[in-house]
């Protein structure tokens, strides 16, 4: 299957993948607009508030306050490979893998959201900071909740099928069962062991 016919096919995951880039930038703008670095606005009292922050780390701000040398770029470059490699795996996956087709496409538009921030402004702005009393969860924001319920969905689909092989892609022919891989029958396979 040529790539335009795989893309063609994905035109539903492709345009879900662009409504939370597209969402995740206009959010960012948003409290970029209205709260200065480090200003908070109540959601939930004792629970969510929208706080401006700048990640210059990875998730979570991951190595935020590490001051590495090119660390913008170093993150920046982790987020082109990372986009290049799902981008990539989406594309050998059949669509009939739905729920992890679903998943790559939100995580896609994850790294990409903050792929954009990282190569405009040389860092994340996250605004999302859930806290119970004074315990605070890494400030977040669209991209990154994307990211983490693609992965969930990924890990759910792992471990509804444990035993199950992947299916084959498109170009890949399928197994004829054991010993087929070395040309050996499924006969002569099973009397080997």
């Amino acid at each position: 299957m040529s790539v335009i016919a795989a893309l063609g096919e994905r035109r539903g995951l492709a345009t879900l993948a662009l409504v939370l880039v597209v969402l995740d930038q206009w959010t960012k703008s948003l409290v970029v607009a209205r709260l200065r670095l480090h200003e908070s606005a109540e959601v939930i009292a004792g629970f969510v508030d929208l706080t401006h922050v700048r990640n210059r780390g990875g998730a979570f701000g991951f190595l935020a306050d590490a001051n590495l040398p090119m660390q913008p770029l170093w993150f920046g470059a982790i987020g082109v490979v990372a986009t290049c490699a799902i981008a990539w795996y989406s594309l050998r996956t059949p669509m009939t893998e739905r729920i992890v087709q679903w998943a790559l496409a939100l995580v896609l538009s994850g790294a990409v959201g903050n792929l954009i921030d990282r190569a405009r402004f040389g860092y994340v702005i996250d605004f999302v900071d859930v806290y119970w009393g004074p315990h605070h969860w890494p400030a977040f924001n669209v991209a990154d909740s994307a990211i983490t319920v693609g992965v969930v969905l990924l890990v759910i689909d792992m471990l509804r099928r444990p035993d199950e092989e992947p299916a084959p892609s498109p170009d890949q022919p399928a197994s004829a069962g054991p010993g087929a891989a070395d040309g050996g029958s499924p006969r002569v396979a099973a009397a080997a062991e």
